[in-house]
């Protein structure tokens, strides 16, 4: 990526998982036609929230754990597994190869997870994409199985991502996760003996990771930061347009998920 001037979406507060989702793709969808500019989303949950990957059975989270803990389930336009949305500050990424990003999901990974390494350099931990080997567990949830998109600290996943193309634009998202209750996650997933176990051991969070705890407006800081020092980018604060808020509502329906 050679620079630029991108658009930088900081949210004043807490949003509606649904409404993230679909904002997310609405933007992905305005940015191919030319209509919006390339874009750093920064965003928090209103409610712990899980997201299922774009074509993941609904089946693999547990309705009565959800309901108990207050917990919304929503699908997102991006593949894998289910993840867990919380105590966390979330990115998204769009642009297209107008903008420099190299085609096909592993380069473009590649390309904008220096931004990712960036960021947990800034908040004074290492990561890496995975060395770590694939899960073998059947459950649904993301953080039980290693990708080519994984950050990782040392041999415990720190985070994920997900991404899906439209057209000659892509949609990367994931998460720089603070803090992550074991217990809640394995109930709302339907984990049980050795796939919990795993979840406690093979993950690690910014508060396992940080000599200090960081908040999110110094995680958005770092964010900010490392993508614009990874991609020499200039950011120009703003906001979703109507049109883009317009198409979001249209897509609502695509992402809420009814559980039962």
């Amino acid at each position: 990526m050679s620079g630029g001037v991108w658009r930088l979406i900081v949210e004043d507060g807490p949003g509606e998982g649904a409404r993230h989702m679909a904002l997310d793709r609405a933007i992905q969808m305005h940015c191919d036609r030319g209509e919006s500019p390339p874009t750093l989303r920064l965003y928090t949950w209103l409610r712990p929230t899980v997201t299922l990957g774009r074509f993941q059975d609904a089946g693999g989270v547990d309705p009565a754990a959800c309901r108990r803990h207050g917990v919304d389930v929503v699908r997102r336009f991006t593949g894998g597994r289910g993840v867990l949305h919380d105590d966390e500050v979330t990115y998204s990424v769009v642009a297209g190869t107008a903008h420099g990003i190299p085609r096909g999901v592993a380069a473009s990974y590649r390309h904008l997870c220096s931004a990712l390494v960036g960021t947990y350099m800034r908040l004074g931990t290492d990561a890496a994409l995975t060395a770590r080997s694939r899960g073998t567990s059947a459950s649904a949830a993301c953080y039980l199985h290693a990708t080519p998109a994984d950050l990782s600290l040392g041999a415990r996943k720190l985070s994920g991502s997900a991404q899906v193309w439209h057209g000659s634009t892509v949609l990367q998202h994931g998460s720089f996760t603070i803090s992550r209750d074991v217990a809640r996650e394995a109930e709302v997933f339907g984990l049980a003996g050795s796939d919990v176990v795993r979840l406690a051991e093979e993950t690690a969070t910014l508060a396992d990771a940080c000599a200090t705890t960081p908040d999110r407006d110094v995680i958005t800081d770092a964010a900010i930061a490392a993508f614009s020092s990874a991609f020499g980018l200039e950011f120009e604060p703003g906001g979703p347009t109507s049109t883009e808020v317009a198409t979001a509502e249209a897509l609502i329906g695509e992402v809420r998920v009814d559980i039962g």
